[in-house]
């Protein structure tokens, strides 16, 4: 039972957390703008090394830089809508170029990290961290801790925001119909840029996250991406905190599926990744308004 918890759902749960702050994001600009940004792992990319820049340049821990790496990915998720979307004309026919226009989006992203940062694999900071007893048998490790815990305060802050702040009620508005609250007044364009703000600073804390548990490439954000739609599927499509729950389904699903039940993983640790794909095409098939019933559209 404890190499079950220590091992196997202690993971899933982290994974879930990562999945969690980039779905998210997908979720929210799909229900407002109506199109998947398949460049959104890239900006998780570019977050946890704008933090890691910001560890060289201070010297501080990472999650002390943290809230001013959010900020700053807050601000380039706001740049690339004025800079590369928004002159395509989101939200209008025009939606399977804006698509495209994301893919091109990811492999600028990608490039310009690679670029100040080289193709080298680096972390925040070497060494092992000693685990924490609890329960007399199960170990987990402090970054663990700081990871559920952080994911859960910036999750129940995203709900009370947009249940009760007037802005995240215009966000629910918008998200379930545009038309509708256009003509009841609500701003369009404070609503847009308040969703890349956002969802750019949850991928920079799932960036973050990501990169404290393992290390930092340049290729971690895009090998997210498929996992992070499948949880926004599976949580509703428009839904946030649906998003996050199909997240953490996803990442729990993912590792338990390689735990010996009998004696044998049910599928190879290396092969993990295909439950995302399988959780996401049943999905597409029986049910595509998710576990929440979100939007199809």
């Amino acid at each position: 039972m404890a190499e079950f918890v220590n091992l196997y759902l202690v993971n899933g749960i982290v994974l879930g957390c990562v999945y969690g702050l980039g779905a998210i994001g997908i979720t929210m600009i799909f229900g407002i703008l109506r199109f998947g940004h398949f460049a959104h792992g890239d900006m998780m990319t570019s977050g946890a090394y704008i933090a890691l820049a910001l560890v060289w340049a201070s010297g501080l821990p990472v999650l002390w830089v943290l809230p001013l790496a959010m900020v700053l990915t807050a601000a380039l998720g706001a740049g690339v809508h004025w800079a590369f979307y928004r002159p395509l004309g989101t939200g209008t026919h025009s939606t399977i170029i804006i698509v495209i226009a994301s893919f091109g989006v990811a492999l600028m992203l990608r490039s310009a990290v690679q670029l100040f940062f080289g193709v080298d694999i680096v972390t925040y900071k070497r060494g092992f961290q000693t685990p924490i007893l609890v329960f007399d048998t199960i170990r987990v490790l402090p970054r663990h801790l700081w990871i559920i815990g952080l994911t859960v305060v910036l999750v129940a802050a995203l709900h009370l925001f947009l249940k009760h702040s007037r802005l995240g009620k215009a966000m629910r508005a918008m998200s379930d119909n545009p038309a509708l609250a256009r003509i009841s007044g609500v701003g369009t364009t404070r609503v847009v840029i308040a969703a890349w703000v956002i969802g750019g600073a949850l991928a920079a804390a799932g960036g973050v996250f990501l990169g404290i548990d393992t290390q930092l490439s340049s290729q971690m954000g895009w090998n997210l991406i498929l996992p992070m739609f499948a949880a926004a599927v599976l949580g509703g499509i428009g839904n946030p905190i649906g998003a996050a729950l199909g997240a953490l389904v996803v990442g729990v699903a993912e590792e338990l599926v390689t735990y010996p039940w009998f004696g044998d993983p049910l599928i190879s640790p290396a092969y993990k990744s295909a439950v995302s794909f399988a959780i996401l095409v049943g999905l597409l098939i029986w049910r595509p308004t998710g576990l929440t019933r979100g939007r199809v559209f």
